[in-house]
């Protein structure tokens, strides 16, 4: 009886044929086939533990910011700068009467702006000039506000802007001071009590960072520029009320990890 297992692939020749085709496999799937993501994440002590706190008090303001100005138009520049000039030192000379400090009355802008004719021709023409001129005055005593709006369109102010508010410097470096306090300690107590919850042991602060708000309160009266000239001597200003503004701080402390 003849032998049948000299008809089989020899055994050799079967494992190699079985590497060949686990490696090419291994290269289709590490080539196409998902990833698989081995890593895990864990806090090192190299890295700071990081802490936010958020402080905030309100302060009375004690300074109101009155914007008014002069616009004028007119055909010739000589004649509306001359007008424009000869009503803001009138302006000025008024309020400074009032007992309002000449550091306290302040140019915030001047503009001259050509008028043109576009439907003449191709060629636009200048027909005219408009030259506005706007004040920032601050004022201590609120109830001087309506009498300083009255005292300037009384002079030739045609253009009433905005009343803001504002703190004087000393107030605010100390109210940011009582909002920083209150924010580093929200901040120091936040830490102790993550710490604590997660098991980790903090060490020393190793980096402080802080951000500010403190923004004035402005309420508009008019529009300033464009704005209608005003006819009467006297302007109905509802009753200044200064309300309260809010001081923010927020700070963010770094810790590090033993």
């Amino acid at each position: 009886m003849k032998d049948e297992s000299s008809k089989n692939i020899p055994a050799p020749a079967n494992s190699v044929a079985a590497v060949i085709i686990f490696f090419v496999l291994l290269f289709v799937f590490a080539k196409w086939g998902p990833a698989i993501n081995f890593s895990t994440t864990t806090q090192s002590k190299g890295e700071p533990f990081v802490v936010t706190g958020e402080g905030k008090v309100f302060v009375t303001p004690d300074t109101a910011i009155v914007t008014v100005g002069i616009q004028e138009t007119g055909a010739s520049l000589k004649t509306i700068q001359e007008s424009v000039n000869k009503k803001s030192q009138a302006l000025v000379d008024a309020l400074k009467s009032m007992g309002i400090n000449k550091e306290d009355i302040k140019t915030v802008s001047y503009n001259l702006y050509p008028q043109y004719d576009y439907t003449t021709s191709t060629t636009n023409r200048i027909t005219g000039y408009q030259i506005s001129t706007n004040y920032q005055v601050k004022v201590k005593d609120f109830d001087k506000v309506n009498e300083v709006l009255t005292t300037a369109t009384g002079v030739g102010a045609n253009a009433i802007g905005s009343v803001s508010f504002e703190v004087n410097d000393e107030t605010e470096k100390e109210k940011l001071n009582e909002a920083r306090e209150l924010a580093v300690k929200e901040a120091k107590a936040k830490a102790d009590g993550l710490s604590k919850a997660a098991g980790i042991n903090l060490g020393k602060i190793v980096n402080i960072s802080e951000s500010q708000n403190a923004g004035d309160q402005i309420r508009p009266l008019y529009g300033m520029g464009g704005a209608p000239d005003v006819a009467t001597k006297e302007i109905a200003v509802a009753d200044i009320e200064p309300g309260q503004t809010e001081i923010q701080v927020t700070v963010s402390l770094s810790f590090e990890v033993r």
